[in-house]
């Protein structure tokens, strides 16, 4: 063998090296726009899941959600907050809101607004 092979596999293991390390980090802590350097946040579960018992329905669009750290985090604004329940949709980029109180567009606005992202539509779902 000679030099210039080994140079060419010392680049290449390198090269794996690296692919494999981007992988381990990706599935530990997302494959994030936002959350490559941190773990995702701790998912807000909302403890009545039963759908009948929100009788509104309502589609947020919502500009900024990159990935499943951005949904997290808008969902864990909505379900932190009693009687709402939130599922957000990355490739959609909207949430389906489900509440049991009529709600207005500018407590949803201000709720997307402090998670740090921007609802440009809001519409009622029957």
């Amino acid at each position: 063998m000679d030099i210039g092979s080994i140079a060419v596999y010392v680049v290449l293991i390198a090269i794996v090296g690296l692919a494999v390390y981007g992988t381990v980090k990706r599935a530990r802590h997302g494959s994030s726009c936002c959350g490559e350097r941190e773990a995702a946040p701790k998912k807000v579960k909302v403890s009545d899941r039963k759908a009948s018992n929100y009788p509104y329905l309502y589609e947020l669009s919502v500009d900024g959600m990159h990935c499943s750290n951005c949904a997290r985090r808008v969902e864990n604004a909505f379900n932190s907050t009693e009687g709402l329940w939130a599922v957000a949709d990355v490739g959609e980029k909207t949430v389906k809101l489900r509440s049991k109180m009529a709600l207005n567009e500018a407590v949803c606005w201000k709720t997307v607004s402090d998670a740090g992202y921007t609802m440009l539509s809001m519409k009622e779902i029957k």
